[in-house]
């Protein structure tokens, strides 16, 4: 049999490849090239925990050799012997343009033995855990401001069960996100997205769970958060229950239809941007509130908690809405194919670089505003930390808007909200 040569860019999307490939894996060229990634033809496992590690041996010492398996089109094993190269479109003397992969098959029967820390790593990247700190960080500023005040205004054990809840159902709402985009056909057309960052988990496509299976972990995770909502809200005065349950299904609400039918809120040019600020910022930290509050309703509304913790979540929520907006931008080409009119969609890449100054500005001033609701000089730190880097990260975009380079203010936007976030939480808490 003729050995496989296949050719990819920086992020694995296949540029070319021979006729060996298409009799070893199955595929046609024109159903891969400049489609699909090179991760389509290993269990996701082997990719998780070895590719990254052979590509770094491969760029260090010129080559990588070794033995793995591969599935073909028709989901059948095949034990190979593989060669990778690093490639350099321009000659050795520019940057490293992508990968080179000859594989060869072989009678040997290979295993790959996957580790606990891959599993592990495996259930990560299912849920887009990581990605949690956009939720759990306002609910941190929440507790942060109520113990900074002291006079036991919040319950510990409501606090961790808060925490609990909102992170159950994140990953329940990640995971029910990625569900639709597959179903929709979303992920599918997306070959332009930057790994880790934007265009999903993809765990589906990498083989570590089926679309049935995503959609039964989205309804556990789901039936977990409500389970912990129900022993919270039990535990809260009574004049509480009914403003936390109202919060709390406006957030889900807003979270699960963001992709789900038939309101597909992420398709309807803004409702989407502003129901994650929402979901992520006022209603999150207000809920929060809520249901850590030591005290009944009028209380909270009339010392002033309520009002507090709406302008708590204002900045958050805009700076995690710059997150969306600009992990928008590398999903900008697909999206439009399968009918998510967001704004970048809506806008065009060019215009929405002022989309995020905006929003970016209106965080800032936000964030200004609490330090004159608050008197705290010191919540200046996090107002600056919020404007000069994220001017910072404008610049960047204003660049780099067109060229995978733009993943640096990806991951610096991601950073930003952090930063804010916990220098916030710091501050309030002392």
């Amino acid at each position: 049999m003729k050995k496989s040569t296949i050719t990819c860019d920086m992020e694995g999307v296949i540029l070319t490849m021979n006729d060996g490939a298409e009799q070893i894996f199955g595929y046609k060229k024109e159903e891969l090239i400049g489609k699909k990634r090179v991760s389509i033809f290993s269990p996701g496992e082997i990719v998780l925990q070895n590719v990254a590690g052979w590509l770094d041996e491969a760029v260090k010492n010129g080559e990588y050799v070794g033995k793995t398996y591969f599935i073909n089109k028709n989901k059948q094993k095949i034990n190979a012997k593989i060669r990778i190269t690093p490639t350099f479109s321009n000659g050795k003397d520019n940057p490293q343009t992508g990968y080179c992969g000859v594989t060869e098959v072989i009678n040997e029967d290979v295993n790959v033995p996957i580790s606990f820390a891959t599993k592990m790593i495996k259930g990560l990247a299912i849920t887009r855990m990581p990605f949690t700190s956009a939720s759990l960080l306002p609910v941190f500023a929440v507790g942060a401001y109520f113990a900074g005040i002291g006079d036991n205004l919040f319950n510990i054990t409501n606090f961790i069960l808060c925490i609990l809840g909102v992170l159950i159902a994140h990953l329940a709402i990640n995971v029910f996100n990625d569900y639709f985009d597959v179903k929709d056909g979303t992920d599918e057309a997306n070959a332009e997205y930057f790994q880790q960052v934007s265009g999903g988990s993809r765990a589906i496509e990498l083989g570590l769970i089926t679309l049935n299976g995503t959609l039964k972990l989205a309804i556990w995770l789901t039936l977990i958060a409500t389970l912990i909502g129900v022993f919270l809200v039990l535990r809260v005065d009574s004049s509480l229950i009914t403003p936390i349950i109202y919060t709390t299904l406006a957030g889900l609400f807003l979270g699960y239809f963001y992709t789900a039918p038939p309101l597909r809120l992420v398709a309807k040019r803004g409702l989407g941007e502003l129901s994650i600020f929402l979901a992520f910022g006022p209603l999150l930290t207000i809920g929060t509130g809520l249901a850590i509050f030591a005290g009944n309703f009028a209380d909270f509304v009339e010392n002033e908690h309520f009002s507090n913790c709406l302008l708590l979540g204002i900045p958050m929520g805009l700076l995690t809405t710059n997150i969306l907006l600009i992990n928008e931008f590398p999903d900008m080409k697909s999206d439009k194919t399968t009918g998510k009119n967001h704004l970048v969609v809506t806008f065009g890449k060019k215009n929405s670089r002022w989309l995020y100054l905006i929003f970016l500005l209106l965080a800032f001033l936000s964030s200004y505003y609490l330090y004159t609701k608050f008197s705290d000089v010191l919540i200046l730190v996090p107002t600056l930390i919020c404007l000069g880097y994220g001017l910072y990260l404008f610049s960047t975009i204003m660049k780099k808007y067109e060229s995978r380079e733009l993943i640096n203010a990806n991951w610096g936007t991601i950073g930003l909200q952090a930063i804010y976030s916990i220098v916030l939480c710091i501050i309030l808490l002392f």
